[in-house]
């Protein structure tokens, strides 16, 4: 149990994890060099906990003190009480939920280790924009992909960004970056995957016509992996060269796509009635 230290200057050493949250290359750079990442929010950080995240410190304002109690009580991090005013000038913006805390992250799983007793996975191919990031995993947890794997060059999902637009979907989801792009989806075809990529292309089939599923209609059990690209130009011709199949949202109204992130929700959807043989 650790009991809340009262901080007063901006430039108190114990708060250099929180320094200058919104220099975006500063951070991307700064957090995974120091093992740590930025959860905000009372429900964030609860989750994180649950997730089994270990806390390194909390900075919260005087109203979060007691309703973050039982978290100061069972931890024995340090809790750093500031004004809203000194939160400001510490982070480089108004922290509305007035609540943050430090967390120490976790190696990541190798690709294999991630895919485990997957049955359906998400792969995305430099997917960089941090609110994609989060909204991609939100739909995955929320639509039951069993993991998520990244291109060496997507965002990072434990950015403080990614993990507020999730609501801690990240924390759910187990995932992990490969190593050469687009050679290691070799190793995910030779883990039993069918590699489904998905694009506007009109040579692309209807994705409910993709998922796998047996003549009563239920899911056959097969493993899918759904390959998802940036948002405007989409999969590169490399990825989509090294897919089993191209497939598609139809769409209405002469609309050609959707964002990366609305995308990803209806594409598992339909990957989960694949699946569980709903509908």
């Amino acid at each position: 149990m650790a009991e809340p230290l009262t901080v007063d200057r901006p430039d108190d050493p114990r708060l250099s994890d929180y320094t200058g949250l919104t220099d975006v290359d500063l951070r991307r750079t700064r957090e995974p060099a120091e093992g740590l990442f930025i959860a905000e929010g009372e429900k964030v950080i609860r989750r994180a906990l649950r997730a089994g995240y270990r806390m390194r410190s909390m900075l919260l304002s005087a109203k979060w003190l007691e309703v973050m109690r039982d978290v100061i009580d069972a931890s024995d991090a340090p809790v750093y009480a500031v004004t809203p005013e000194l939160a400001e000038r510490v982070t480089g913006y108004h922290v509305h939920r007035g609540a943050l805390a430090s967390m120490q992250r976790k190696p990541l799983p190798s690709a294999a280790g991630a895919l485990g007793s997957a049955r359906r996975v998400a792969v995305m191919e430099s997917v960089n924009d941090h609110t994609n990031i989060g909204a991609v995993f939100r739909s995955a947890a929320a639509l039951g992909m069993d993991a998520v794997l990244l291109s060496p060059d997507c965002a990072d999902p434990l950015y403080r960004r990614s993990v507020k637009v999730s609501m801690g979907a990240v924390f759910a989801v187990p995932y992990a970056r490969v190593e050469t792009w687009p050679r290691d989806l070799e190793e995910v075809r030779a883990a039993g995957f069918r590699l489904l990529a998905l694009t506007p292309d009109e040579r692309a089939v209807p994705i409910d016509t993709a998922v796998p599923r047996d003549g009563t209609g239920a899911g056959t059990g097969a493993r899918v992996a759904l390959m998802l690209g940036a948002e405007g130009r989409g999969l590169s011709a490399r990825a989509l060269a090294a897919a089993d199949e191209w497939v598609r949202i139809p769409m209405a109204h002469g609309v050609d796509s959707l964002n990366v992130g609305a995308a990803a929700a209806v594409a598992f959807y339909a990957v989960a009635r694949g699946r569980d043989g709903e509908g």
